[in-house]
């Protein structure tokens, strides 16, 4: 399943992933089973997308729940202090709980609103409950299986079960919390995460393995669990099944969207792990392009595409980007394709507002217009699966004509990206070769560039699947 890849890709995959999968599932959550492909039974790649919103609390298209909120509590605090600091992640939870965030789960506010100290909250809630083995503690996690990823099995374990046990008194949600880190630290070193299962259970409290490896063994199915969803076990069960089911992640997501009950939290476990395998760039553009949202409590900072990718980078310990180089001189836009017209980035970024754009370099910021899709393309070598990214784009920009949208593509300078995709437009669309299509764009587009010899590929292997 895994493929060959730069770290970096799986890296923002994960955390991407997760917060896609959340505003993805968000307005089916507590539904029946198929809810989402009765909805969409196939790919809405127009302007109205599967990011429709709605839902109980009326969440925006593409806005995060709860679930990545805490998450990007966690990862702000592993970040700014360096390392894992339990009483200031706790500190940082009961600020947000403060704040009367929306969407919240029941157990997570009875132990940050009970007024006890970070190291007893948790535990004195479930010693009078007995009831803690919720998913609150997985859905968070992603950050933290990054972090501590490098830092092999036992550390990052470890850290799993002390951040769960900062809301979840019972055991049972921390070791699901462990595996599920054991799985993520081997989807991101490039290894395979089903067969890291045995390993991981290896190392969970003997009194709890029993029943965790009956929620990870290869035959199991969702239909076998005990408990609905919205219990720790059937969540991780469920994201591991459809990552054993699902050919990419998009469809890892439908299936386990279309399991119904706690939706938002089941597709953030599961996009994590599927960001992971399959990369950054295998999360469909449209769905990347429009997550979002804010963390309550925690200021008015609107968390987009380009924070999450930054972060999971920070997170790694990788350098942060700066993709906003600034005001540049403008080229373009330019119709050079019926109906397609290519530009710079601020050519693209100035550019009327009834354009339905696509960005094919990483943005600090999106644009106005209000139809926008940012893909995960990079200009060397390291695009594990360019024909996947390059497909995604064109089928996107094929809905969008037919819808009647003037499109803009563009990339930073204009030049490799932005040929990439209007000579493939011409290859899968207009079933020209490789060759009458660079020199059919190089007449209209001067600023066309060529130096990427595995763009050159990717237009080779798109022409041999041409009918």
């Amino acid at each position: 399943m895994t493929q060959r890849m730069h770290r970096s890709h799986r890296v923002a995959g994960a955390l991407v992933g997760s917060a896609v999968g959340d505003a993805l599932g968000a307005p089916f959550e507590f539904g029946p089973p198929g809810q989402f492909s009765a909805r969409f039974p196939v790919p809405a790649r127009g302007s109205r997308t599967e990011m429709c919103g709605g839902g109980s609390l009326g969440w925006e298209p593409g806005e995060f729940t709860d679930d990545t909120q805490m998450a990007l509590l966690v990862a702000a605090s592993l970040v700014e202090r360096g390392g894992l600091d339990e009483a200031d992640v706790f500190a940082r939870f009961s600020a947000w709980a403060e704040a009367r965030p929306p969407d919240i789960g029941n157990q997570t506010r009875a132990v940050l609103g009970s007024g006890r100290p970070w190291d007893v909250a948790a535990a004195e809630h479930f010693a009078r409950s007995g009831h803690a083995a919720g998913n609150g503690s997985l859905m968070r996690t992603t950050p933290a299986a990054i972090r501590f990823s490098r830092e092999g099995r036992e550390a990052t374990m470890d850290a799993a079960r002390r951040i769960s046990a900062l809301t979840h008194g019972d055991p049972s949600a921390g070791e699901g919390c462990a595996i599920f880190h054991e799985l993520m630290r081997a989807a991101l070193d490039g290894g395979e995460p089903l067969a890291a299962t045995s390993t991981a259970l290896e190392a969970v409290l003997p009194e709890h393995r029993e029943r965790w490896a009956a929620v990870l063994a290869p035959d199991w199915t969702p239909d076998r669990a005990t408990e609905s969803n919205g219990a720790v076990w059937p969540t991780l069960g469920q994201a591991v099944w459809a990552l054993r089911n699902g050919r990419d992640f998009a469809e890892v997501l439908r299936l386990v969207i279309d399991l119904g009950g706690d939706t938002d939290t089941v597709a953030a476990v599961a996009g994590g792990l599927a960001g992971a395998v399959f990369g950054m760039g295998a999360i469909p553009s449209r769905w990347a392009s429009v997550v979002h949202g804010r963390v309550p409590g925690h200021g008015d900072r609107m968390w987009r595409l380009a924070d999450l990718q930054q972060l999971a980078a920070s997170l790694d310990g990788g350098v942060q980007q700066n993709y906003d180089p600034g005001v540049i001189p403008r080229i373009g836009p330019t119709e050079v394709l019926p109906g397609i017209w290519a530009g710079n980035l601020d050519g693209a970024r100035y550019s009327e507002e009834d354009f339905a754009v696509i960005s094919l370099c990483r943005l600090g910021e999106p644009f106005p217009h209000p139809v926008h899709r940012m893909a995960y393309i990079a200009d060397n070598e390291h695009n594990a699966d360019l024909d996947v990214m390059l497909a995604d784009v064109l089928d996107d920009m094929r809905a969008l004509q037919e819808e009647g949208h003037r499109l803009l593509v563009h990339c930073h300078g204009g030049a490799s990206r932005t040929g990439l995709v209007l000579r493939g437009w011409l290859v899968r669309e207009k079933g020209m070769s490789v060759e009458e299509a660079t020199a059919h764009v190089a007449e209209r587009w001067p600023h066309l560039g060529l130096w990427n010899d595995s763009f050159t590929a990717a237009l080779e292997r798109l022409a041999a699947r041409a009918p």
